[in-house]
């Protein structure tokens, strides 16, 4: 009421009924790792190949991990990403003293032994006579090249001495990739994807590390990030792992970062080939950047309730290893991995390279549908997009309207996933014996969230019987 009291007519406005949910946005990727250029440990959004220049062009990135993760993942079309770059040129660096740069007769160009350099320094062989920048010479700091100006002092294929610094990603750490909680409060390397939700709104749904993720100290950070976040750390096996000692790693007897049951690791074998125009042949790179670039493609064309096993991987030449598999083959080299919980490659007559496996590595440990990549993620979205939006239901008053305007918001949530097909059925109700006068008292509500996403049809049986009585048949036509 306005005031105590009114010799006239008044409107109080009453918000009644239910509210619509927002949902979440699913197909973001949580990418931390080591670039040439761009913010240090500062969470930025990356929507695009452009957006992405930032920190460095792929082609002179050689070492780093988030030129190539971002190309890999805008390979597969979609995808937001949240960048985190954790190598600091001022203490992640090296210096190369008077390498020897011979220039081309025909071209006037040198090729240093790094790329993304700085304090150049060059002279002339005997190291008697300096050269100047833009003067004598050009250089692209980015390429790593030094380039002869006509007119300038130095001779045509002349060789010089060359002194500069340069960035070095080997110098980063698993420390530098987990990350800490400064004195003044700021979080750095996977501990800052905390931070993303203050300052975007919305989450990391699918974090990896490329290359860092293959140490045990690193992956086991991921997927405690993932359970916070509630997302998918996508790990790695590391590069010349066999597949027996990728299902040897799922137990105590292995070796690698695979020792995990955890829900929320999807586990990734083994590297694939790319080729690399940098150097004109194939390198080997992580699975993980690439399989979150499928997954965030299958839920932009299908939704995040589908499974992205089955899906071509584009971008890619080969496999670090054969993997053999045939659909109807229980005994394939694929057949196993997946019966173990990891995620592969599967490649038959006809198919292209395959992203194969639905499950978790919460598999075989877990079998509730919990365990089912496309399930989780599902339950996931609804959880999370049904909490932020009882933010305009927290303090108002309890009764009968607000239980009924919560349950009612709920389940029309629910009724637009069933449409879409991202569930099979559910509902949001309210039982009384959970919500005794004691709990209401406290201020305390308690509803109930039933809910079935669909499973994939991750196998299809076919009885087939031979029936003599069909033969009765012969002859009828005539």
């Amino acid at each position: 009421m306005a005031a105590n009291f009114l010799h006239g007519v008044e409107t109080v406005e009453i918000l009644k009924g239910p509210r619509p949910i927002r949902q979440v946005k699913t197909a973001v990727v949580g990418l931390i790792g080591t670039a040439p250029t761009g913010p240090l440990n500062t969470p930025t959004i990356v929507l695009s190949e452009r957006d992405a220049a930032a920190f460095g062009e792929a082609q002179y990135a050689s070492g780093y991990t988030i030129p190539q993760a971002l190309d890999a993942i805008f390979d597969q079309g979609a995808g937001t990403v949240i960048v985190i770059n954790v190598c600091n040129p001022a203490t992640h660096k090296q210096a190369v003293t008077n390498e020897t740069v011979t220039l081309d007769a025909v071209t006037g160009v040198g090729k240093l032994a790094k790329t993304y350099v700085s304090a150049v320094v060059v002279k002339s062989e005997d190291l008697a006579t300096p050269y100047v920048l833009d003067t004598d010479y050009t250089l692209d700091a980015a390429a790593g090249t030094i380039t002869r100006k006509p007119g300038g002092a130095i001779a045509s294929g002349a060789t010089l001495k060359v002194s500069y610094e340069h960035v070095a990603p080997n110098l980063v750490t698993s420390s530098d990739i987990i990350g800490t909680v400064t004195a003044g409060g700021d979080r750095t390397g996977i501990k800052a994807l905390d931070d993303t939700y203050n300052r975007f709104g919305f989450n990391a749904k699918l974090i990896l590390a490329p290359v860092y993720g293959t140490l045990t100290a690193v992956s086991t950070e991921l997927i405690a990030m993932a359970h916070k976040l509630r997302g998918m750390a996508i790990i790695d096996a590391p590069i010349g792992v066999t597949v027996q000692q990728a299902v040897e790693g799922r137990g105590p007897a292995g070796s690698i970062n695979f020792n995990t049951s955890s829900e929320r690791a999807i586990l990734c074998y083994p590297h694939l080939k790319v080729f690399d125009a940098a150097t004109g042949a194939e390198r080997l790179e992580p699975m993980s950047q690439r399989l979150a670039g499928v997954i965030c493609r299958k839920d932009a064309d299908n939704g995040y309730w589908w499974s992205p096993s089955n899906t071509e991987i584009m971008g890619i030449t080969g496999v670090e290893r054969p993997i053999t598999g045939r659909i109807n083959d229980p005994q394939s080299e694929a057949n196993l991995l997946n019966e173990n919980g990891i995620v592969t490659v599967f490649n038959s007559f006809g198919t292209g390279l395959r992203a194969w496996g639905n499950r978790s590595a919460a598999w075989p440990s877990m079998t509730h549908p919990r365990n089912f990549i496309n399930v989780r993620r599902t339950a996931d979205v609804l959880h999370e997009s049904v909490e932020y939006s009882m933010l305009q239901f927290i303090d108002a008053p309890i009764d009968d309207g607000l239980i009924d305007a919560v349950k009612e918001s709920v389940n029309g949530f629910i009724r637009t996933l069933i449409a879409r097909g991202a569930l099979i059925d559910g509902a949001c109700t309210y039982d009384p014996a959970k919500n005794p006068p004691t709990e209401i008292a406290l201020g305390h509500l308690t509803f109930d969230v039933t809910f079935m996403p669909p499973t994939p049809a991750e196998r299809i049986t076919f009885e087939s019987f031979i029936d003599i009585g069909l033969l009765a048949k012969l002859g009828s036509q005539q």
